[in-house]
């Protein structure tokens, strides 16, 4: 325990400041791409990137809703621990991190997708007993009701992916807390498709465009050049 509040204690303001900033970029980018494509049109062609042969052979699971609200709170946590890590590391993770954003704002807007939740049977859910169900179901009505909009790439994949691509090298962080992000990227890229919040290939597209934009950014090291020129 005390090691803990050590670590807690060594948190710089401005990774706790990030961190919160960066849940609410996300979100707001999400509804920004859902403005913009209603408004130039591009909604009304939305893609259902559904594969059968695999979407419906995936149940509903409505505990994994728990896992999926969590997430909220494990983004938050990705740049406060990357923050204890070298600068370098963390420049790098915040350009690599916003990259991603922007290349999945860009499908958001130009390529949206979307799911008919009264088509795939799952309005019905909330009206089940059990806590799970009802809070899966009320999930739903306040994330489109009806129809899900740019579920293509989950950026619920995306973004746990990156908490644990920013910490995975990193000597300052142990092992038990980067197991611990690479477990919790693994729930929540399932939870996304138990609740039926996301299809499978929406998963697939989170975790790449994650990956790419690490390796990248990885290879460019922008925040070595920033670093050099700040000094």
């Amino acid at each position: 325990m005390e090691k803990l509040k050590e670590k807690i204690r060594r948190v710089p303001r401005w990774g706790w400041l990030i961190g919160i900033f960066s849940l609410g970029a996300e979100y707001a980018i999400y509804l920004l791409g859902v403005f913009l494509s209603r408004l130039i049109g591009t909604a009304e062609h939305a893609l259902i990137p559904k594969i059968p042969w695999i979407d419906d052979r995936i149940p509903v699971v409505a505990v994994f809703i728990v896992i999926y609200l969590f997430s909220y709170i494990f983004w938050i946590s990705g740049p406060i621990s990357v923050s204890l890590t070298k600068r370098e590391n963390f420049i790098n993770y915040l350009i690599g991190l916003s990259l991603a954003y922007l290349i999945g704002f860009l499908f958001f807007v130009f390529l949206p997708t979307k799911m008919d939740r009264e088509a795939e049977g799952l309005l019905e859910i909330g009206l089940k007993p059990g806590i799970w169900n009802k809070i899966l179901g009320f999930v739903y009505r306040v994330d489109g009701d009806r129809t899900a909009f740019n579920l293509f790439p989950s950026y619920h994949c995306l973004a746990s992916l990156y908490c644990y691509l920013g910490v995975r090298k990193q000597p300052e962080i142990s092992k038990g807390y980067k197991a611990y992000t690479l477990v919790m990227t693994v729930l929540i890229c399932l939870s996304t498709v138990f609740t039926k919040q996301h299809y499978f290939m929406d998963i697939i597209g989170g975790l790449l465009l994650a990956l790419v934009s690490y390796l990248v950014t990885e290879q460019v090291n922008p925040a070595k050049r920033i670093l050099k020129e700040c000094t």
